[in-house]
């Protein structure tokens, strides 16, 4: 069949455009804006599962075309021919979720990983699974966006995108079956399990009296345990991890049940609701929010008390050493957390296989090649507000006067804002920009400070000025699709140790 691109006037993508027989589908830019394309034989079902305007094209044989609005009805559809874009779980292979707080990132990061195919050279093929749709419920508070609505966008950029292969979607720190409900009505196949707020951790500085006090309190029928049970079961019990062994004894039994026994709860109760719904699925555990490191000892009780009550997870996110903060690289020392990764990759072998998950992800660029060298590919990386960063740079860039009104709002909210963050920027150091010519302006996206203000006021800056930023960054898409390029081809590539 002659390629049907022109079949549909606007400026078609090309690398959308996918042939199946006698049908076809692919995406269009109009001055209405971007218009799914579907081809098919007037009888076809296919014309049947999308919705839209529907002409007849004369020939040799009768064809339908359809100009289709990108919904998540259409999106649905769109998933249901193109089996490749409905999430599914991607097992152990190394993956990244990207994160997308505008729904306009997602060609961006198909490019990168399109890329990265051949910019990869010490590991010639070797590939990263994506997960394109990723939102925590915080975050679909504060960009007002459903759950629906971004994997309708995910889905419609994967397609742009041109990409082939398997996708995921992720359910981000969840923390009721509420949070459980809604994204897995929208067909999410990832969901990450956030008990930060069952974790004591105060549980280090207790001893004595006050250990088995506290430890005595804890929701021992929901663990299905009890106290004496815990110290039968892992008290002197020896841990093989390959060059080592580690051996949890006494107090370091309590004082890990009492950090974390109510998570454990937690997430097996959780876990159970979502199995319940008998959809396909695979979860992540997140303890990294909480004001402590994980130790490697509270790792295995974790690990080895999910896996008495029949959790099974395909990664875990401790807490590391230092501070993975918003925005911006590790912050502490790396020879500390070359170590710390180290230990937590042999646990996630031994008691798994499972992947290690990096959160705060983004932007760690000393951090990807300690992790890529301590999980030897059992590893997620998580990612989030960068990719609104990119497009605040590209903004900049093209807008700078809008630019300029968002940071004085990212400067006047911060002080309320961080307050739901672990941050360390400060307002005296972010440069004023009104000292700065308009050409300074994308730099300021380097820069520690403003970079961190800019990232954790995202929900104040959608509130206001959401709609000026999608309208400006979808006419500027190529510029915007080029920076997200740019900046995860220097993530993945890391990743993948190159």
């Amino acid at each position: 069949m002659n390629t049907p691109l022109s079949l549909l006037p606007g400026t078609p993508y090309p690398a959308s455009l996918v042939e199946m027989g006698s049908m076809a589908l692919w995406l269009v830019a109009t001055p209405q804006g971007k218009r799914l394309a579907v081809l098919a034989p007037f009888n076809s079902a296919l014309v049947e599962s999308f919705h839209g305007e529907v002409s007849e094209l004369a020939g040799e044989r009768r064809r339908l075309l359809l100009s289709c609005p990108l919904d998540p009805a259409n999106a649905r559809a769109l998933r249901f021919t193109l089996p490749n874009l409905q999430p599914a779980p991607l097992g152990l292979v190394t993956s990244a979720g990207f994160g997308d707080r505008l729904g306009l990132a997602t060609p961006g990061h198909v490019r990168a990983l399109h890329a990265l195919r051949w910019v990869s050279t010490a590991h010639p093929g070797k590939a990263i699974a994506p997960i394109f749709a990723q939102q925590s419920g915080r975050e679909l508070g504060r960009t007002g966006r459903s759950a629906e609505q971004v994997l309708a966008d995910a889905t419609w950029g994967a397609f742009e995108g041109g990409w082939r292969g398997l996708v995921g979607a992720d359910a981000d720190h969840l923390k009721t079956p509420a949070d459980i409900d809604r994204f897995a009505a929208a067909g999410f196949s990832f969901f990450t399990i956030d008990p930060g707020a069952f974790v004591d951790s105060s549980a280090g500085g207790l001893g004595g009296v006050a250990l088995e006090h506290k430890a005595g309190t804890l929701p021992w029928p929901a663990l299905e345990s009890s106290l004496p049970d815990l110290r039968r079961r892992l008290d002197g019990k020896p841990f093989d991890l390959e060059n080592h062994r580690l051996v949890l004894e006494g107090e370091q039994v309590l004082r890990a049940a009492v950090k974390y026994g109510a998570a454990v709860a937690h997430v097996t109760r959780l876990y159970r609701h979502l199995e319940s719904k008998g959809i396909p699925f695979e979860l992540e555990v997140s303890v990294d929010e909480t004001e402590t490191p994980t130790t490697h000892a509270e790792h295995i009780y974790v690990a080895n008390e999910l896996q008495r009550l029949g959790v099974h997870w395909v990664s875990l996110a401790p807490r590391f050493v230092g501070r993975f903060e918003k925005g911006v690289d590790y912050i502490g020392d790396l020879d500390a957390l070359a170590a710390d990764l180290a230990g937590h990759a042999a646990v996630a072998r031994a008691l798994g296989p499972y992947k290690l998950s990096l959160h705060s992800g983004s932007d760690k660029f000393s951090v990807y090649p300690l992790a890529a060298a301590a999980a030897g590919g059992l590893l997620h990386l998580k990612t989030a507000g960068t990719s609104l960063l990119e497009g605040l740079r590209t903004l900049a860039q093209v807008e700078p006067g809008l630019f300029r009104k968002m940071l004085a709002l990212s400067i006047e909210r911060y002080p309320l804002e961080r307050a739901s963050y672990h941050v360390s920027a400060e307002l005296e150091r972010v440069p004023d920009p009104a000292s700065l010519p308009d050409v300074a302006l994308p730099a300021l996206l380097d820069q520690f400070d403003a970079r961190q203000v800019l990232h954790v006021t995202f929900g104040s800056l959608l509130e206001r000025y959401g709609s000026d930023l999608r309208r400006i960054l979808s006419e500027h898409a190529e510029e915007y699709y080029q920076a997200l390029e740019r900046h995860f081809v220097r993530h993945l590539g890391l990743l993948m140790g190159d």
